[in-house]
């Protein structure tokens, strides 16, 4: 007779076969009850809804959202596809967000289809489905992307909704900025007789700078024989120019977010002292703070350190030849790292206080901490040499958070945008919390991204006079609420503000 972990072998078996075949949403049919209730019972198996799942990890706490917004994109895709055998389109105004790579999870997706029933269908953690009876686009209009069926980009543009302009001008920015040339959206409003619409994008066009699309979108109009007048959708002028040869459309939503950011900043953190008199001092003050930061810091990623296992590992008393397993040697590998990164990190802090462009410094030296950060775990044979090679490979999903950050290939495009904006920026301030948080929001690594974005935050302090900061594990939730609105809601204000009371009081060195 099989034993009960040669059971779940089994059932776990047949999930890899699933799952090695693409599919991400799992139906009661796909497998047997037997083993659909065994991995539902060991944590394998998340119920979304009656009949329909989502693998999940057992070691997952109760309640946690972590598997539900990684599978999120693509049970919606399999579930509307079964529900509505590929008769269905998500709103125009969620394909414009699709379409410039904004994929946070949605509270309510709403999708289109003529076999709609203008139903809610409740899903997991507050999100939900809203299928409203309406024709999709001609096949011509619709484009797939990860199997989502989407207004192409321009029938979105087109039929978006006014207000959509105001109320997400980022992503519609964004997505304005891929449209290559007027012929793209033409077609459209030629046949649909669309002037209203067309002086809107004429606008809009040219509010993003790109006039030569404007002036040949009203003057084609005018030549058919409609009446366009010119209107500007969005509420304000853009402070930067938009690129029209990025390959990733992250480049111009990280620069966006970066000239809308900056005003609120400014207004919040408290004045940049200058450059410290005494740069030995100051490098003697961070020495000194190493021990509270590092406790605060990994204690935050969830690991069990100690100041006494601190000074251990700080001492080379530790073991890196060891299994990795035990949860005490993770540990230990840990604090040895972040001691070996936040001596690399001391180094940047030097060379920014002895004139060097932080943005540049930064540019330079972040991948010499990240191997510092990881390389004991390398040394243990946890991780192999090849993670330390550069950025990340593969997706990524923060735990608990609705933002999706760039793919994989996106995050090469993303990275430099971020050192040029940092180097170009004049006001420290703004260079400590967006450094932070630009670097969080791409995500460039499979590990370690918070280490890595508050060691930045820290150096781009030392840029300003400013002391170093130690964000207390008691403030953790409060920490990722604030990242977490900025990501979501392109709000930077409660960040800006968590930052700023920080830096005015910072936590004692114990």
């Amino acid at each position: 007779m099989a034993t009960p972990s040669e059971k779940l072998s089994e059932s776990l078996e047949i999930l890899r076969s699933l799952q090695e075949g693409g599919q991400v949403a799992i139906r009661s049919r796909d497998m047997t009850r037997i083993h659909r209730e065994r991995l539902v019972k060991n944590g394998f198996l998340q119920e979304v809804m009656k009949g329909w799942y989502i693998p999940s990890r057992p070691d997952e706490n109760a309640g946690e959202s972590t598997a539900w917004y990684a599978s999120f994109w693509n049970f919606c895709a399999a579930y509307l596809n079964y529900r509505f055998n590929n008769e269905w389109c998500l709103t125009p105004e969620q394909s414009i967000s699709l379409h410039a790579e904004n994929r946070s999870t949605p509270t309510q997706l709403l999708v289109r289809s003529h076999k709609a029933s203008n139903n809610v269908t409740r899903l997991l953690h507050g999100t939900s489905l809203f299928d409203v009876k309406l024709e999709v686009p001609k096949k011509k209009d619709i484009t797939v992307l990860d199997k989502l069926r989407l207004f192409s980009l321009p029938a979105a543009l087109v039929a978006c909704a006014p207000s959509y302009f105001t109320q997400n001008p980022t992503d519609v920015r964004t997505a304005l900025s891929m449209v290559k040339d007027a012929s793209e959206i033409l077609p459209i409003l030629l046949d649909g007789g669309k002037s209203t619409v067309a002086g809107r994008l004429a606008g809009a066009f040219r509010n993003i700078g790109r006039n030569n699309i404007a002036d040949e979108i009203i003057k084609t109009m005018n030549a058919a024989g409609f009446d366009v007048r010119e209107d500007n959708p969005f509420e304000a002028l853009p402070t930067i120019v938009l690129g029209t040869h990025e390959r990733s459309p992250y480049v111009n939503r990280i620069r966006q977010m970066w000239q809308q950011m900056r005003p609120r900043i400014i207004d919040t953190f408290p004045k940049a002292p200058g450059h410290p008199s005494n740069v030995h001092a100051y490098m003697e003050q961070v020495d000194e703070i190493y021990k509270t930061d590092a406790y605060h810091s990994l204690s935050i990623e969830g690991y069990r350190v100690s100041p006494e296992l601190i000074e251990q590992v700080r001492g080379g008393n530790w073991n890196p030849n060891g299994s990795g397993r035990d949860k005490n040697e993770r540990d230990a590998l840990a604090a040895r790292g972040y001691w070996q990164a936040f001596q690399s990190v001391k180094i940047s802090v030097q060379r920014v206080l002895n004139g060097a462009s932080p943005g540049m410094t930064a540019d330079e030296d972040h991948r010499n901490w990240y191997r510092e950060l990881f390389g004991p775990s390398v040394s243990a044979g946890i991780l192999r040499a090849s993670d330390l090679a550069g950025y990340r490979n593969s997706q990524v999903y923060i735990r608990n958070s609705m933002h999706v950050p760039p793919r994989s290939e996106a995050v090469r495009d993303s990275m430099p945008v971020l050192f040029e904006l940092l180097s170009n920026e004049d006001e420290p301030s703004v260079r400590v919390v967006l450094g932070h948080f630009i670097f969080v929001y791409i995500h460039p690594y499979m590990d370690g991204n918070g280490r890595m974005g508050r060691f930045l935050m820290n150096v781009m302090l030392a840029s300003g006079g400013y002391p170093w900061v130690v964000i207390p594990v008691g403030e953790r939730d409060n920490y990722m609420t604030a990242l977490e609105t900025a990501s979501c809601k392109q709000d930077i204000g409660p960040f800006a503000d968590f930052l700023a009371r920080l830096t005015k009081s910072p936590i004692a060195i114990h």
